[in-house]
């Protein structure tokens, strides 16, 4: 708590004059079903610090996040989930029809409801849930031009992020207890090397209008895989991730077809060379059809979603050793709009692994109240599989119920 305090007064005190917004908040959890070795619930205080300053046409702007787990000052068996993290940091500069970005930032990609498969610019920071993923920034530099329906940018990502993980007790450490994690990202190449990205998007001007992007990279794929220093026998090991290098091809776009939504991710990964990792591709196809309740004055959408995922060269690492967990899946959900002024919502739905069995059930349910506070309610059950060796099998049967509440200003 005292790091969440120290960096909010010092960056209000910095920034005085400039314009700013955030929140803090506490995340709770309570685990029903875990392994007998894990923290059986969780808290973790937590706060989100943005701030921004614009002359003319420039502007500077950052984004600070820090966050203190309970049992990392109060337990011998630490959960090591306390840090800060400035996740953004840049500065932008805007002519007529072009822009110049330089700095760390997060780019959001994708369409989908259950898992956005093309929104792989940022990596994830292991530390935290593995549901809702939370994101770091990207340090980069961009240009980009802007068409009468789109966007075209050129972008150089600099850099790229070791993944840490929490230690052993955290529910969501999923190795086994017998097994090091090493963070320090590893690769045959230099990491130092910048991965270049192309990007147009744009949209449609006709009867259903069509929002598309299409981008391209040569650079380290968002997908990283381990591997360990010896063999997996109950003695100790060591775990490292590794990056490897690739030209990918990726689209993500959407289509309104009066009140259905129809929505696409894709994505063609081509190794340049790496000797554990295959070529592969990652389908996700899904529809939302919302239907309008005056009467209740809330709008339902029927949701589903189907997503692929294939290697393409034998004799490599498949998708479970991957831990890839949208190979062959099947999502069906709903999701309710109550069009009242807490924008309150809810959405919930089930995944299910039509090849090793295992189905995943949430519900998420999200509200404001006194004008400053949101809460957020949800509900996850998996049931792994227990034929396959996945990364659901690792977590073992799960059930969980989370509440987090937050204040904003």
């Amino acid at each position: 708590m005292k790091l969440l305090i120290s960096l909010l007064t010092c960056s209000v005190l910095l920034f005085a004059d400039f314009e700013y917004q955030g929140h803090i908040g506490l995340d709770s959890q309570a685990f029903l079903l875990l392994p007998d070795d894990k923290h059986k619930n969780n808290f973790t205080a937590y706060e989100q610090l943005e701030m921004s300053y614009t002359h003319e046409a420039l502007k500077l702007s950052t984004r600070l996040y820090a966050q203190q787990d309970y049992y990392d000052f109060s337990d011998d068996r630490k959960n090591e989930r306390t840090f800060g993290r400035i996740d953004e940091l840049y500065g932008v500069y805007e002519f007529d029809n072009d822009s110049v970005f330089a700095g760390k930032n997060i780019r959001y990609w994708g369409a989908l409801e259950a898992r956005n498969i093309v929104d792989g610019f940022n990596t994830q920071d292991l530390r935290n849930d593995l549901f809702n993923p939370d994101k770091m920034g990207a340090y980069n530099v961009a240009y980009s031009h802007y068409t009468d329906n789109g966007e075209f940018s050129i972008i150089f990502k600099l850099s790229e992020n070791e993944q840490k993980m929490a230690s052993s007790p955290y529910v969501y450490y999923f190795f086994p207890s017998f097994v090091t994690y090493d963070s320090k990202l590893k690769s045959e190449k230099s990491l130092e090397r910048p991965s270049l990205f192309l990007s147009y998007s744009g949209t449609t001007d006709s009867k259903y209008p069509l929002d598309y992007a299409v981008i391209y990279e040569n650079g380290y794929d968002s997908q990283r895989y381990f591997r360990s220093d010896g063999p997996l026998d109950g003695s100790d090991v060591t775990f490292s991730e590794h990056a490897y290098l690739v030209n990918k091809f990726m689209t993500y776009d959407t289509l309104v077809v009066d009140a259905t939504l129809i929505k696409l991710e894709a994505l063609y990964s081509d190794v340049i060379d790496d000797k554990f990792i295959s070529d592969y591709y990652h389908i996700g196809l899904g529809a939302e059809h919302t239907i309008n309740f005056d009467d209740l004055d809330g709008d339902l959408g029927l949701i589903g979603e189907y997503y692929r995922y294939e290697t393409l060269q034998s004799g490599k690492y498949s998708d479970l050793q991957l831990f890839e967990t949208f190979q062959n899946d099947l999502f069906l959900g709903l999701r309710y709009s109550f069009n009242d002024e807490d924008d309150s919502s809810f959405v919930g739905g089930v995944i299910s692994d039509m090849e090793y069995n295992e189905q995943v059930y949430y519900v998420e349910y999200e509200s404001r109240f006194a004008e400053s506070f949101k809460l957020n309610f949800d509900y996850r059950y998996i049931e792994p599989s227990t034929s396959d060796l996945t990364a659901y099998s690792l977590l073992k049967r799960h059930e969980r119920i989370g509440l987090k509440i937050a204040y904003y200003f």
